[in-house]
C-alpha cells in the first residue's frame, strides 16, 4: 500500500514541476540552430558564445542566419556562425559580428574541438606544414587506374606489406580536410589522409 502511495505522488509531483522545456527547440526544428555532431569543412567560424546551459532566450539568436550549437566533451555547448576557408577570412568579419551584439566573438577553428563521445578529430592533427595525399583503396592486387571513376591524379603505391595503394592528389594543410570532404561525397567513404613523403618512396611510376 505505501508503495502504491509513493507512485501516485511521484506521479503528481511530476505534473506539478515539468522538465525544463528546451527553449531553443522551434530554432533547432527551422535549422536556425544546427546540432552539430562532428565538425564539418571549412573549419573557421566565428564563435558567439560558449555556455554550460544553452542560452534559453531563443532572442540571443535574433541577429544569426544560422547558428552551429557544438556540444563539447568539456561540458560547454559552443554556438559559431559562418563558415570559412581561413582564418584571415573569419577575421575580416568578426567587427561585424560583434557589431550585431556578440561582443564575445571570435574566429575558431572547429576541427580542434572535440566533440562529446569524440576523441580529438583529424582536422586538429593535421600538420600544416606538411603535404597528404588522399588514400581511395588498397588492394592486395593492383587495378586499372580507370577503376576509379571521376578521379583525376591518382597515384600507384606498393608498400612494404605488398600491398596496393591508390591516392590522389597533393594538398597541403588544412586545404586536404576540405578535399577529404568533397572526395568522401564521391562515394569513397573509406577515403582518408595520408602523408605523402611516407609513400613517395613506394610509388609505382
Amino acid at each position: 500500500m505505501k508503495s502504491r502511495i509513493l507512485i501516485i505522488s511521484a506521479f503528481i509531483l511530476g505534473l506539478a514541476y515539468p522538465a525544463k522545456a528546451d527553449k531553443l527547440d522551434a530554432l533547432r526544428t527551422n535549422k536556425k540552430i544546427i546540432r552539430m555532431s562532428e565538425a564539418q569543412a571549412p573549419y573557421y567560424a566565428i564563435q558567439i558564445i560558449a555556455l554550460a546551459e544553452a542560452p534559453q532566450k531563443p532572442s540571443f539568436f535574433k541577429n544569426v542566419e544560422v547558428a552551429r550549437e557544438y556540444p563539447c566533451k568539456d561540458g560547454f555547448l559552443r554556438f559559431c556562425v559562418g563558415q570559412y576557408n581561413s582564418y584571415e577570412e573569419a577575421k575580416a568579419d568578426v567587427a561585424a559580428v560583434k557589431a550585431k551584439g556578440y561582443q564575445q566573438a571570435f574566429v575558431v577553428n572547429t576541427g580542434k574541438y572535440v566533440l562529446e563521445g569524440q576523441a580529438a578529430s583529424l582536422a586538429s592533427k593535421i600538420d600544416p606544414n606538411k603535404v597528404y595525399t588522399i588514400q581511395l583503396s588498397a588492394f592486395r592486387f593492383p587495378v586499372y587506374l580507370s577503376h576509379f571513376k571521376n578521379i583525376d591524379d591518382v597515384m600507384e603505391f606498393r608498400m612494404k606489406d605488398k600491398i596496393f595503394r591508390y591516392t590522389t592528389g597533393r594538398f597541403k594543410g588544412h586545404e586536404a580536410m576540405k578535399e577529404l570532404q568533397r572526395i568522401k561525397a564521391m562515394g569513397y567513404k573509406e577515403a582518408h589522409l595520408v602523408e605523402l613523403d611516407k609513400y613517395l618512396p613506394f610509388k609505382i611510376e
